[in-house]
């Protein structure tokens, strides 16, 4: 005999499927496997699975002696060249600019060239380029924000005073592009997040590791520890506190049925703004919740991984009550509880194969790859 438990849906059950944050925590994901890297230096670094990363696919490269030498600076010419290799599908935005310092037989020229034109970096006054100037910290922010085309969405005064303990020097230039950047967490602040040293000449494996957080797409996880990326903190951890509850929301059936053992994605809709002890909204409503419905004891329980805000992906580790009613898949009635109905996968098949519906796997069903949006 199969049971089918049942998490029915609605705001009357707001309370009961409100999720408890316990902790806030990064969502840990397995590392992919990586090429080796026959740095001899940066064994133990903070940078290490990223600058192996990068240097897979080709992005940097290390020196003839084994080296790679994570604490170097770098030129404005290795930088340009270093942003090429990672993104050489970018738009060239910008008419061509001749440097009058960087003649065309000069190694980086045809570097510099396209850095210019996608967006990536300028000149100065005059058609100076300054190929050989090492590259502070602020202006390797500002670049990338720049060519990958990010604009701030929140107070740009807000997000600068709020992430860094120096916010007070960073250029004025240089405030837009870094406020965008530590939205988008390509901040990172080895060894203390809370300083971002803009006029600092930035490092090899700082330009790397920014680069690795450019690059990062919102399926993946970060190849940098999570304390060290900008933005992470201040979004959750010194917002919410533990025990924080969330009204959540499916709205798009009455009822989710999965068998008694069946893990099935989910994702919820945030009923009422959260806020923070001092009344300011952490989460606002609309906002989505990334989960998945799993077995326990007794009965199913939702295990919440990210929460989407304004299209932003903030881990979180929050989870529902757990869920205990249950319905004979026999019983005559179970049929039409159905109707208004979405189903695990593993459901579907055991009532169909139960009932000898076929077209039950052919209803809603909650597959890997399904947000609320998309079931209808």
């Amino acid at each position: 005999m199969i049971k089918a438990n049942k998490w029915q849906s609605g705001t009357a059950l707001l309370v009961g499927l409100s999720a408890i944050i316990s902790s806030i925590t990064p969502l840990i994901i397995a590392t992919p496997t990586l090429a080796q890297a026959t740095f001899s230096d940066v064994q133990g670094s903070w940078a290490q699975s990223c600058i192996t990363q990068l240097a897979s696919n080709g992005i940097i490269s290390g020196y003839p002696d084994g080296s790679f030498r994570p604490n170097a600076s770098v030129t404005r010419a290795e930088f340009a060249a270093m942003v090429n290799k990672a993104f050489p599908n970018t738009q060239r935005t910008r008419n061509s600019i001749q440097f009058n310092d960087v003649p065309s037989n000069y190694w980086a020229y045809t570097a510099i060239q396209t850095a210019s034109q996608t967006g990536f970096l300028s000149g100065y006054p005059g058609q100076i380029f300054r190929p050989n100037q090492n590259i502070p910290r602020a202006q390797v922010l500002v670049a990338l924000a720049s060519g990958l085309n990010y604009s701030p969405t929140q107070p740009v005064t807000t997000t600068l005073n709020a992430n860094f303990t120096d916010a007070n020097v960073i250029p004025s230039y240089a405030d837009n592009g870094i406020a965008a950047a530590t939205e988008k967490r390509l901040v990172v602040n080895y060894p203390d997040v809370k300083y971002l040293k803009p006029d600092q000449l930035a490092s090899r494996a700082e330009v790397s590791a920014f680069l690795c957080q450019a690059l990062t797409g919102s399926r993946q996880a970060s190849l940098i520890p999570e304390q060290y990326i900008a933005g992470t903190g201040t979004s959750f951890t010194a917002l919410i506190s533990s025990g924080t509850l969330i009204p959540v929301k499916y709205s798009q059936a009455k009822r989710i049925i999965v068998s008694p053992k069946e893990t099935a994605p989910l994702t919820l809709t945030v009923a009422a703004d959260v806020r923070n002890n001092s009344g300011s909204v952490v989460i606002p409503a609309g906002s989505q919740v990334v989960g998945q419905l799993q077995p326990i004891t007794g009965g199913s329980q939702f295990v919440a991984s990210q929460v989407m805000i304004n299209g932003q992906q903030f881990p979180i580790n929050a989870s529902s009550q757990v869920i205990t009613t249950t319905r004979n898949v026999r019983d005559t009635n179970f049929l039409g509880l159905l109707q208004d109905a979405v189903l695990g996968s593993a459901a579907a098949a055991g009532i169909s194969g139960i009932t000898g519906d076929r077209s039950i796997t052919a209803r809603k069903v909650l597959t890997q790859y399904c947000s609320v949006k998309e079931i209808k």
